[in-house]
């Protein structure tokens, strides 16, 4: 395969083009969500290599590299004409940099913090998007796919095909299987390792994806990898059978992972979508405890046994939709929203007893520190089910108190419990930097000796640095109006402690 004609040249246009165009398109700042762009070239004799780098000042190892090739590669023989369009993770120096400033500004205090689940990490690699096209080279004999050569001018995927990686058709991922959504919802749910094997890298990330995303709003906080391969650096973490396998969805294609995850307690075999009549063909669960060899024929092959029963009303309204030729789009929002209320329905209760560990206002005093939220309690909150559990507000039954002492031991609850836990202890922040705020802080230094008001000024300045830092989300005029009365206390003490305070 020849070079591709000028792409440094497009690239930059491609850049630019999209900067101009940041009054009118948010996501055009290349430089807040895009680190590079790589053009990979790949040879039959030589194998492949990446091209050329954009920006110049982007420095990568040479790890990076080899792994930027290998996951921008279809491993597998069915997915190699094109073109296609995937998604992939990798970690690289530039991502961890971008990880340690985000964890620097989001969770600032996670030194101080207590996970409920040991050994759970921050995990914030960079994300890929790949376009492979094949391109007939010049020695090509005559005849070749015109088709594909018209597509050399599209390889560099351009800013408008990004939204189609987010507005991900979910009916269409999860029609082979649509019997078995609620025992999927569970699993990503209490976020168990599940291998995905696809025919292609593109339906191993829609399929990736589209379960990462069935548990919204609440977020997926375990690891996930829309595609995998063998040439990943956590391939034999991953592949090991010394230890359980971590909570990690993999994406993968090449048939050598067949024999390697045999031992993985959840497997989702995926073929090419055939459909049986007006349906789609469902594919079979099957125990893993019974099977000596994973079948050729898809299938999910589960030791996962189910909380709650099927929501048969949802599978014969789907069902009914395709034989009636109902758009896709409208089967994605019936699928989407069904999802939706099943996990509002299982936070709500959570979010119900969480407010309740919540101070109540009038405990704030400008006087004392915030008062300190409650720890939250397992059998406490058990102990809430029976009047304000899921039944009241979804119909279906089963063991709601067992998936609920499963998802505490799963990085979905730390992550859950970490998020709201920060939002509750910024509103007490608040909360206090208002009462201060309109609590007479000079009347009260009237009879405080000078040890006394420095201890206040040093307090205040501390908290107003801390509200900017975490840029907490306190009434308008609150911060100034504080500033000013620091100020004003600053300026009744004795001039030798004011050039002190007023240095530091």
């Amino acid at each position: 395969m020849d070079p591709l004609d000028s792409s440094e040249s497009r690239l930059v246009e491609s850049a630019n083009a999209a900067e101009n165009t940041e009054s009118s398109l948010p996501w055009a700042r290349f430089s807040s969500w895009l680190e590079c762009v790589c053009v990979v070239t790949f040879d039959l004799e030589l194998g492949q290599a990446i091209e050329l780098v954009y920006p110049h000042d982007v420095k990568l190892t040479e790890k990076e590299k080899t792994s930027i090739c290998y996951l921008s590669f279809p491993d597998s023989y069915s997915a190699r004409a094109g073109p296609f369009l995937w998604l992939c993770l990798l970690q690289t120096s530039q991502g961890r940099r971008r990880q340690k400033r985000l964890l620097s500004e989001v969770c600032n205090e996670i030194d101080q913090w207590q996970s409920p689940v040991p050994g759970l990490t921050l995990n914030l690699p960079v994300m890929g998007v790949v376009m492979q096209v094949r391109i007939p080279s010049k020695n090509d004999k005559p005849g070749g796919s015109p088709e594909k050569q018209a597509q050399k001018e599209n390889l560099l995927p351009a800013p408008m095909m990004l939204p189609t990686i987010h507005e991900l058709d979910l009916f269409k991922c999860f029609q082979s299987f649509l019997i078995h959504l609620q025992m999927l919802w569970e699993l990503m749910l209490l976020g168990e390792p599940v291998v995905i094997m696809a025919p292609s890298p593109t339906v191993s990330s829609e399929t990736v994806l589209a379960l990462v995303s069935s548990i919204a709003p609440l977020r997926y906080c375990c690891d996930y990898r829309p595609y995998f391969t063998i040439h990943d650096t956590e391939f034999k973490e991953y592949t090991t059978r010394t230890q359980a396998p971590p909570n990690v969805i993999l994406g993968v294609t090449n048939p050598f992972f067949i024999k390697t995850f045999q031992s993985w307690p959840h497997i989702i075999r995926l073929g090419e979508l055939k459909m049986s009549g007006d349906l789609p063909k469902q594919v079979k669960v099957k125990k893993l405890a019974k099977l000596k060899t994973l079948d050729t024929k898809p299938g999910i092959y589960t030791a996962h046994k189910m909380f709650l029963q099927k929501d048969k009303s949802l599978i014969k309204r789907l069902l009914k939709g395709i034989q009636r030729k109902r758009p896709s789009e409208v089967q994605s929002a019936i699928l989407r929203r069904h999802l939706l209320e099943l996990t509002q329905s299982f936070i709500i209760p959570l979010e119900r007893y969480l407010a309740s560990l919540m101070p109540l206002q009038r405990s704030v005093t400008p006087w004392k520190t915030p008062p300190q939220i409650r720890p939250f309690s397992q059998e406490e909150f058990m102990g809430t089910l029976e009047h304000a559990g899921p039944q009241l507000t979804s119909v279906l039954k089963g063991d709601w108190v067992g998936l609920y002492r499963k998802f505490f031991r799963s990085p979905n609850f730390d992550g859950w419990y970490r998020l709201r836990h920060r939002e509750m202890t910024q509103k007490l922040e608040c909360l206090h930097l208002e009462v201060v705020c309109d609590a007479d802080l000079l009347g009260w230094t009237k009879d405080k000796s000078e040890v006394e008001i420095v201890d206040l000024v040093l307090k205040l300045r501390e908290k107003l640095m801390k509200a900017g830092k975490q840029q907490l989300p306190v009434k308008e005029g609150v911060l100034e109006k504080l500033e000013g009365y620091l100020q004003t206390v600053i300026s009744s003490l004795p001039e030798d402690l004011q050039t002190v305070l007023h240095r530091y």
